[in-house]
Formats: C-alpha cells, sequence, structure tokens
C-alpha cells in the first residue's frame, strides 16, 4: 500500500517554510521546489512566497550575497563557477554582479595564488607538462577566468 505525504494547511506551510528560510539563507527555487515537494497547490505557493519576501524571510539579494561570499571564502571557487551556480539558482543578473562586488581584486588573486601553490605541491611526481595541464584544469574546473589562471601558471611554471 502507497503511503500518502502529509498535507499541509497554508498555515502549518507558511511556519514551516518560516523556519526553513530562517535558518537558512534561500532562493526563491529552492522554497518553490520544497513548497512542491509538500504538495502545495499553485496558489498556495503563490501566497507563501509573497509572504515570505515581504516579511524578508526571502531576499534574492541576500542569498546572492551570501552563496558568493560562501563559495569563495570557504570552497575557493573563482567568478565564473559562482556565477554559474547562481544563474542555475535563478538569480538575476543585477544581483549576481552585486554579489561579486563584495570580492575585491586584492582578495581575488590571493585567493588563487594560495591555491594554485597549495595544488602545485600535490603534483609532486608529475613531468612539467603533466603539472601545467593538471593546475590549469583544476583551477579553470573551479571556475577561475582563462586569462587569470594562463597568468598564474606562467608565473609559476615557466
Amino acid at each position: 500500500m502507497k503511503r500518502q505525504g502529509k498535507s499541509y494547511t497554508l498555515e502549518e506551510a507558511l511556519k514551516k517554510m518560516g523556519r526553513y528560510c530562517a535558518y537558512q539563507d534561500r532562493c526563491h527555487q529552492e522554497v518553490r521546489q520544497k513548497l512542491r515537494e509538500m504538495k502545495m497547490i499553485p496558489e498556495a505557493i503563490d501566497h507563501i512566497m509573497a509572504y515570505l519576501i515581504e516579511h524578508d524571510f526571502l531576499n534574492e539579494q541576500r542569498f546572492a550575497d551570501s552563496f558568493a561570499r560562501g563559495k569563495f571564502r570557504i570552497k575557493k571557487w573563482g567568478k565564473l563557477r559562482i556565477i554559474r551556480e547562481l544563474r542555475q539558482r535563478e538569480i538575476s543578473q543585477l544581483a549576481i554582479k552585486k554579489s561579486l562586488k563584495q570580492i575585491t581584486d586584492q582578495e581575488y588573486r590571493e585567493v588563487l595564488d594560495d591555491l594554485a601553490l597549495k595544488r602545485l605541491e600535490t603534483l609532486t611526481q608529475c613531468t612539467a607538462l603533466e603539472k601545467k595541464q593538471k593546475l590549469s584544469s583544476y583551477l579553470l574546473y573551479r571556475g577561475w577566468e582563462n586569462e587569470l589562471v594562463y597568468d598564474k601558471i606562467r608565473e609559476l611554471l615557466d
């Protein structure tokens, strides 16, 4: 026998989503998905979304800012990866631009330097060409811009 998921009243769903958004910044897409999983009807989803935005539980710019800050400082992602991930979450271009302004050029370059040096230290059993290939693919995968990556590789390995 197939078990039905719990059904929520509008009030229960509002409370649950309020806690969900208060715990951590969320993007609109995540919240809509969660509401669909809760089997809420489209009208209820729209009502709950409007309530969450109006009462500042849900704020696209705040989400973009904390996402960009966190992924840059903790995961050491470059701007291209951050942009790609924010676009996947349907964050507006304006919010993405504003969130990236928090990262200073100096801090950006310092993180790239540290990341490249740490990665290079792990590549001890490689030829010079292999080191260049592995280092570049590692940095590009993490979303660092081509010209910065290739400049850094030239600086470290030539």
